[in-house]
């Protein structure tokens, strides 16, 4: 992790992800009080189907593609192969969709349908240059395009909503939002559109099979719950299970971080056989994923109540107790996500599959039993059930392929800190009501100090880090 490329992009990574954090927070918590819950929950609909239609269409070709250019040999041709795919497969797929219609009733009785055509075809064109840049090594530029399609997004979903056109809006600001991220962004791309043969076809597919049947199993965990309580449940429980679910997700930032930096480097070194710098990688990398989820589980769980209450709105505290066990779903996610990542930049996407399909298939077993019966926390004990299984059986297949270990000094003291913390802002909820947002943001700022002057008064390791990193930022 001394690598300097490595340290400049995990920071541009960890910036970029944290404003982005920051950016949907704020303008969840305006479209929560603006449109309410119902409004929200056929957006989020339009996500889901999205995103699961995306999956679909692109077949494992994002994944592969990036695999392949990350390798380095013939990138221009492989980025081809997989462009002229992605318009084939997109446009059948188109077609085929029209006829199945009656199966997207939900979406089609939120208004939103005809816009999940046009943000598919946009799609395209947006996962191309996004995946091109990334496989190239531009991590921080891939980081910087994703800011710029979520920043616009957010923008003109403000503007619209608050010129009265709802939903229609946010699924317009989406689809804004990825073409201003395109245009940016193929002004960096270096491949260019190149003749190529049945071999890089052959090359592709090897790989993007078994990245899409893996992908496949991790999209269940961010949206067949979605889809599911849109069945069984109203669309206002669909729109407070998601803001509970994005919610929780500020514990994991810095793991989606780490991910993002470590996926072509690791790539890169299994393809040097450098594994011992992958190993190296991979301890640092789930101590600094646990470096913000450890904190905010303890502070979700002493504040969560108050917070849903006050950002969102009263129809949203009432999902607390689903909020808490979201907060331990995002805890068993750091090593469920670095470990099925490590799979695939192994070149391992068969076993990265093999224990996600598992998981998977038993999520949707479950969410069809539990969410009917336990309505939206009924999904949230489903995926931490799945969620948990699928972390042990990736630990178990990638022991085989590499050594893990883990920093347990600094893993101690992350809980020693945050435990103390959550101390402290126990004892102010006790001496102080939380009657307003005010109050309730005190012991927000009060915890966070608190938790990073110990952090670093107790590790020495991370203290050093961080003045090394500001002496190169100071000199530059």
């Amino acid at each position: 992790m001394r690598i300097e490329p490595l340290r400049r992009q995990s920071l541009v990574t960890l910036f970029t992800t944290l404003a982005l954090t920051a950016v949907g927070f704020l303008s969840t918590m305006y479209f929560a009080h603006t449109v309410g819950e119902s409004v929200l929950g056929a957006y989020f609909l339009f996500l889901a189907y999205f995103n699961t239609l995306n999956l679909i269409f692109d077949g494992g070709l994002g994944g592969a593609t990036v695999k392949r250019i990350s390798e380095g040999r013939e990138i221009d041709e492989h980025f081809t192969a997989a462009f002229v795919m992605r318009i084939l497969l997109v446009g059948i797929s188109i077609i085929l969709i029209i006829f199945a219609r009656p199966i997207l009733e939900n979406i089609d009785r939120s208004g939103v349908s005809s816009w999940l055509f046009i943000a598919l075809i946009i799609g395209i064109f947006w996962s191309s240059v996004s995946n091109g840049n990334y496989g190239s090594g531009k991590v921080g530029l891939n980081q910087t395009c994703g800011f710029i399609n979520s920043a616009s997004c957010v923008v003109f979903q403000v503007i619209a909503v608050y010129l009265g056109y709802g939903v229609n809006g946010l699924a317009g600001g989406f689809i804004f939002g990825m073409i201003a991220a395109t245009i940016i962004g193929f002004r960096f791309l270096d491949l260019r559109i190149k003749r190529f043969n049945a071999g890089h076809l052959k090359s592709i597919f090897s790989y993007s099979f078994w990245i899409f049947l893996a992908s496949s199993g991790s999209l269940v965990f961010s949206y067949a719950d979605t889809i599911i309580i849109g069945y069984f449940l109203k669309t206002a429980d669909v729109g407070i299970y998601r803001v509970l679910f994005q919610f929780t997700t500020a514990a994991t930032f810095t793991t989606t971080a780490m991910s993002t930096v470590l996926f072509p480097k690791v790539s890169s070194w299994n393809a040097n056989g450098e594994l011992e710098m992958a190993e190296n990688a991979f301890s640092k990398g789930v101590t600094y994923s646990l470096l913000l989820a450890v904190p905010v589980f303890v502070g979700g769980v002493l504040l969560g109540d108050k917070m849903l209450y006050f950002f969102y709105g009263e129809s949203f505290a009432q999902g607390a107790k689903t909020f808490y066990v979201l907060l331990v779903v995002q805890l068993v996610n750091v090593f469920m996500f670095l470990q099925t990542m490590y799979l695939n930049a192994l070149n391992r996407p068969k076993e990265s599959f093999k224990v996600t399909a598992v998981a998977a298939s038993v999520n949707i077993l479950l969410d069809l039993i539990l969410i009917p019966v336990l309505g939206i926390i009924g999904a949230a004990i489903a995926t931490l059930i799945t969620m948990t299984m699928n972390s042990f059986l990736a630990y178990l297949a990638l022991r085989r392929i590499i050594s893990l270990k883990l920093e347990f000094q600094g893993i101690r003291n992350i809980f020693i800190a945050s435990i103390i913390m959550g101390l402290g802002v126990r004892c102010y909820r006790v001496l102080v009501p939380l009657s307003n947002i005010w109050l309730t943001l005190i012991p927000i700022m009060f915890g966070a100090i608190l938790y990073i002057l110990l952090l670093l008064k107790l590790d020495t390791n991370i203290r050093d880090e961080l003045i090394q990193i500001g002496k190169q930022i100071g000199s530059q």
